[in-house]
């Protein structure tokens, strides 16, 4: 009975990863979706480089430049993921109006939304390799791709790409019983992470009770061990005190928390949004 839960999941997850991937990308020109796919990631990575530039003269030699870049490009999971998912409620419920039948399906509502998060998952895969291209040719970024740590950051980035579609799916649930505005949720919540988990500068800058939030995220020591696993160091004195191998701990044990705490939340919500018969309610896209 077990394996057979676990088979119908997973195929699901399959099942819904395709139709993601096809709303992304095949219905839409393929030539204009690769000229977008490749523009848009370095585009808004510049944004954060000319700032940069002006308030350093033009001096990208020095670590602080990678570190803010690659957690700047690797962060661009958190917000595409996070958004991506939660507004798979709306476009479903609301745009195609076909929510209502995915429910009655006889599939998990959660592995569904799952398997969409993989087609945001595609998507920002190839805009960050893109960007990192860009970074190392044109930008100098010091990447010897020789001494990568490969086992760290494949093991970090799929936890952290774990954690994140969770954080996706519980935002998904709470969609639910909101407005078709609720992306400024996606928004500000993406907008604290940013801030909270050393995106673009270390967590020793922050205030003291800033940083004891920072290190209860999960995202925190996903980002510091992928810094670590490409550039082989750490420009966090907070974070430096602690190993490779305790850091991953730390964000194995987070990341099963959050885990556990968005499938419960995600329950509750979902049985709040039967009983008040939200599954269906179109509020105008």
């Amino acid at each position: 009975m077990a394996f057979d839960r676990l088979k119908e999941n997973l195929r699901t997850t399959r099942l819904a990863g395709k139709l993601g991937w096809a709303m992304e990308a095949n219905w839409a020109d393929p030539f204009l979706f690769a000229i977008y796919s490749i523009i848009r990631p370095i585009a808004s990575s510049l944004i954060l480089v000319f700032m940069y530039l002006v308030v350093t003269r033009g001096k990208t030699s020095f670590d602080l430049f990678a570190y803010i870049f690659l957690g700047n490009t690797f962060f661009m999971y958190v917000y595409n993921v996070l958004f991506g998912i939660s507004w798979v409620i709306h476009e479903d419920r609301e745009h195609y109006e076909m929510l209502r039948y995915i429910y009655i399906a006889p599939i998990r509502m959660y592995y569904y939304l799952f398997g969409r998060g993989i087609a945001k998952l595609i998507t920002t895969t190839i805009a960050i390799i893109i960007t990192l291209a860009f970074g190392m040719i044109v930008l100098k970024i010091p990447i010897d791709l020789l001494k990568v740590n490969y086992p760290l950051f494949f093991i970090t980035l799929i936890v952290g790409l774990f954690v994140i579609t969770c954080l996706g799916i519980l935002l998904a649930g709470i969609t639910m019983l909101t407005a078709h505005h609720s992306f400024a949720l996606t928004e500000g919540l993406g907008g604290i992470f940013y801030l909270a988990c050393g995106a673009i500068f270390q967590i020793d800058l922050l205030p003291n009770w800033l940083q004891y939030i920072s290190k209860a995220l999960p995202l925190t020591y996903w980002l510091e061990l992928l810094r670590r696993s490409i550039l082989g160091k750490s420009l966090s004195l907070t974070l430096a005190k602690y190993s490779n191998f305790q850091l991953l701990l730390i964000m194995l044990l987070t990341t099963a928390l959050l885990a556990l705490f968005s499938d419960y939340i995600y329950k509750l919500i979902e049985h709040v949004a039967r009983k008040k018969g939200k599954i269906d309610q179109v509020i105008n896209y």
